[in-house]
């Protein structure tokens, strides 16, 4: 069996399930690749031999989104900032008090603006709807940015990975496979550099965190 029959036995009902179940539990505040999966799924849709619709793929990822976010801004709301103490203590590579910190500061800066770019930043992806909620953001307010950042991430991603992948084919007969291979690695390459950035800030912001702890114990 090859892996093209593989992909053509797969319900398009299924991939949209799928990507909209990842994202929604992602931003529900539970670390999960919702980002792979949505570009996983928009480049299946680029392929004419597979019946999966860009479209549905797209609003799928919206609204798993919004949902997401929105149980977890309520679970936020209802249980406040000790909630992220509990997890830091249990996953503190995804909780901990840097990257709640950083998270606040980043509140405290843009507000509501913080939950539409959060759509497309993964430290915020995942915190901002129960971070919004346990800060006391107003819902309408964060409904707004919720479903707006949702609906610009993951139509503007879902379409770009779409054409895209259309064009590959084309790109590839000619140019040769070191071309692609050059630019996927400076692609990844520019993502490890953020997610490095990412880590130094968290870092720094933990170091602060446990310098203050120590400070009022004594």
């Amino acid at each position: 069996m090859t892996v093209d029959s593989i992909l053509e036995s797969i319900p398009p009902l299924a991939v949209y399930l799928v990507v909209g179940l990842i994202i929604g539990i992602e931003s529900l505040g539970i670390p999960l690749p919702g980002e792979i999966a949505l570009v996983s799924a928009a480049l299946l849709a680029s392929r004419h031999t597979l019946d999966i619709d860009p479209v549905w793929v797209g609003a799928a990822a919206t609204i798993g989104a919004i949902i997401g976010d929105t149980i977890g801004y309520t679970i936020g709301r209802r249980f406040g900032m000790g909630l992220f103490e509990r997890l830091g203590k249990r996953f503190p590579k995804h909780f901990g008090p840097g990257h709640v910190a950083l998270a606040k500061q980043l509140f405290a800066r843009w507000g509501v603006w913080a939950v539409f770019f959060g759509r497309f930043i993964a430290l915020l992806r995942i915190l901002a709807g129960p971070l919004a909620g346990a800060l006391h953001m107003r819902y309408p307010h964060f409904l707004a940015a919720n479903a707006s950042g949702a609906l610009c991430w993951a139509g503007g991603t879902t379409a770009v990975v779409y054409y895209l992948g259309l064009a590959a084919e084309k790109w590839l007969s000619r140019f040769s496979w070191v071309a692609l291979i050059l630019a996927i690695v400076i692609g990844f390459g520019l993502t490890l550099l953020l997610r490095e950035r990412t880590r130094s800030l968290i870092a720094q912001l933990e170091a602060e965190h446990d310098w203050e702890t120590l400070r009022r114990r004594q």
